[in-house]
């Protein structure tokens, strides 16, 4: 069995974005030489989540008024964790769209379902954050 690692590193120029990283996930892949296996993406960020759905844009406004309806960003003193930081919503988001995705690998391709694609979502920031790239398999 081989096993492959890469950090894969965003700079995201506003507070929250989601981005469909699913070529660049698709390319690690391609360059892993593995055709049999699976795959692991997460954040290692805890304030940044990777997840699964359709690339529609109407969908990620859903999923914007969604999240800020949940744990809404302001006023900041409306959370605890909010005394040098402010970015409590932000840990709540995440946490609500989840830290990873495990995919099927099957004839060096991901298994997915109509319309499924990778995406970062990021809640807090215009900085540099990494998401992790782990493949395992044959």
């Amino acid at each position: 069995m081989k096993s492959y690692r890469k950090e894969l590193w965003f700079n995201t120029s506003q507070r929250r974005e989601l981005i469909n990283i699913t070529p660049h996930i698709q390319k690690e892949l391609e360059i892993s030489g593995i055709r049999e296996g699976l795959i692991l993406v997460n954040a290692m960020h805890i304030t940044a989540s990777v997840f699964i759905n359709d690339d529609e844009s109407g969908l990620h406004k859903d999923f914007e008024k969604w999240l800020e309806k949940l744990a809404p960003e302001k006023p900041y003193s409306q959370y605890n964790h909010n005394t040098f930081e402010d970015n409590a919503d932000a840990h709540l988001k995440r946490t609500i769209m989840g830290r990873e995705v495990v995919v099927a690998v099957t004839d060096g391709k991901l298994d997915f379902g109509p319309w499924e694609q990778i995406f970062y979502g990021e809640f807090d920031g215009k900085r540099k954050k990494r998401v992790l790239v782990k493949i395992i398999g044959e």
